[in-house]
């Protein structure tokens, strides 16, 4: 499998994230048994993983290419992050955004000095108008996850976890597109291939689930992947780099209900003092309330992939 990203590959992506991101710590999640420890992405510099993966790859674009400026589509955290990395470097940012997305994450993304274009919240909406304007324009394509270098930047997050764990048995992960759990079990399996790396999603939102059984990417419609609180695992269909890397080291994916993401949500912020949006508390209510589907294990690890929750939806949640 020559053609997956490597562990060399990721270490190289975690030298050029030295300084930009935060090596996040592992926060106990209190009266738990066994373990489980939460990875909270949630305190990176824009409050989610994904600056790990949209630096490592605008940062090692050659000179010339990444002067003309970059351009991406996101529902909201990959988005943020190339806003964010393309103001550290001094370049032009234009962000496909779908009209859905919560204005917390908008605001942010404006306020890193970025363009906004609002499209309709599917995933052929996102990407045609994207690469209409990489065409056009000669900006920089930055895909969300269906990407190699995407891929190698949010395996750091793995690589952080096995080095700082070493006794971690069990690594839960949300998966949407599918570019950090990809990531994330290359790291994990080439380090500690003993472990099970676990992807989780919605119930309303379980292409990950139904193409891992089926043996090639499911795709779902943007009306049901939609219905999920959970606004940053509404993908609706993995990319094929991240598929080909979940074939090949993820030991199975679960889903979790609306209701126990809500209650995710809430637990993290009362008990363990983190703040989780709904696509961040997945793996933790894996943990909390799917414990019979999951492996044994001495150790869980949880990743709480962002905090970046619309302030009204996280009064309701967490009331």
């Amino acid at each position: 499998m020559s053609d997956l990203v490597s562990l060399a590959d990721i270490e190289r992506a975690a030298e050029r994230l030295a300084g930009v991101c935060v090596r996040t710590p592992l926060v106990p999640f209190p009266s738990t048994d066994p373990p489980l420890l939460v990875k909270a992405e949630s305190f990176q510099p824009i409050g989610a993983f994904k600056l790990r993966g949209a630096y490592a790859t605008i940062s090692a674009l050659p000179d010339g290419q990444r002067a003309r400026g970059v351009v991406t589509h996101s529902s909201g955290n990959h988005a943020q992050a190339v806003a964010y990395t393309a103001r550290l470097l001094g370049i032009r940012a234009v962000l496909v955004i779908p009209h859905t997305t919560p204005g917390v994450k908008v605001e942010a993304c404006v306020r890193h000095g970025a363009e906004i274009v609002y499209v309709e919240p599917t995933m052929e909406a996102r990407t045609a108008t994207a690469e209409k304007l990489a065409e056009a324009h000669g900006f920089a394509m930055i895909p969300p996850f269906d990407d190699p270098r995407i891929v190698a930047g949010q395996g750091t997050v793995g690589l952080e976890i096995a080095r700082d764990c070493p006794e971690a048995d069990v690594v839960l992960v949300p998966v949407g597109g599918g570019g950090l759990l990809a990531g994330v079990a290359t790291a994990v399996k080439a380090l500690r291939p003993e472990a099970k790396v676990i992807g989780v999603e919605p119930e309303l939102a379980a292409d990950a689930r139904a193409s891992l059984r089926a043996g090639h990417p499911v795709s779902w419609a943007a009306e049901e992947t939609g219905r999920t609180v959970a606004d940053a695992l509404r993908a609706q269909r993995l990319g094929d780099v991240p598929f080909a890397h979940i074939g090949e080291y993820v030991d199975g994916i679960v889903t979790v209900t609306e209701d126990e993401i809500r209650q995710g949500v809430r637990r993290l912020a009362r008990e363990a003092r983190l703040i989780a949006e709904p696509a961040g508390a997945v793996a933790t209510a894996a943990y909390l309330f799917r414990r019979d589907e999951l492996p044994d294990a001495r150790t869980y690890v949880s990743v709480l992939s962002g905090g970046n929750v619309d302030p009204a939806l996280f009064l309701d949640l967490y009331a």
